[in-house]
């Protein structure tokens, strides 16, 4: 018979964390050593037992997943940890999947795909649905369009100053001694580099980068 795969689960909602227990509790082949609601409880069930997978709330009260899962790390536990959550920022996705953990699973999908999930899991592969991979998308771009940001060169950034004090094209132009067209270039650069639209947007991204 296939050694069974031991899970611990760590959610602060009772209702659910409780609900989840009892379904994992029935699946053949699973083992669950051990249901807690915070971080601190979990480790001490680690310092005892060990596990194949840790499935994961994102949001853990005062603290998220992610730094559970620099914990898990440093200690060096075995195991991996499937993030198991009602919705997390894009950002956050992207961040959770390079730093390791093993896969995303959105609370709303149907018990039977988790269970699927957590076999794969413990198989050494990684879970990433639809959404995931939507969020991994526009949380890479969104990283790239803050790399952009804060690659802005002396002019771009004089440009922006120019946006921010309300100056014209052609005023900005007069100032860095630039024509009114390289001035519009440079916007444009500006605009693709923030990710932004308007030059209201512009000078926000200026109030954020202190350039007032």
């Amino acid at each position: 018979m296939d050694e069974k795969v031991r899970l611990l689960l760590v959610d602060d909602h009772t209702l659910f964390r409780e609900g989840l227990a009892r379904l994992l509790e029935a699946e053949y082949g699973l083992e669950l050593i051990g249901s807690c609601a915070s971080p601190e409880e979990a480790f001490t069930i680690l310092e005892a037992r060990g596990v194949d997978v840790v499935l994961l709330d994102f949001d853990l009260g005062t603290k998220n997943g992610l730094h559970f899962f620099r914990e898990f790390e440093m200690r060096k536990y075995p195991g991996r940890i499937l993030m198991v959550t009602a919705g997390m920022r894009d950002a956050d996705t992207v961040s959770a999947l390079k730093n390791g953990v093993a896969g995303i699973f959105l609370k709303h999908n149907p018990p039977a795909d988790l269970i699927t999930a957590i076999r794969r899991v413990a198989r050494g592969e990684t879970w990433l649905d639809s959404n995931t991979m939507r969020a991994l998308v526009a949380g890479s771009a969104e990283e790239e369009r803050s790399r952009k940001a804060d690659s802005l060169n002396d002019r771009e950034q004089a440009v922006l100053k120019g946006v921010f004090e309300g100056l014209t094209n052609k005023e900005i132009g007069a100032r860095l001694n630039i024509s009114e067209s390289y001035v519009k270039a440079l916007l444009q650069q500006l605009f693709e580099k923030t990710g932004v639209r308007t030059r209201s947007q512009l000078v926000r991204v200026a109030l954020e980068r202190n350039l007032q």
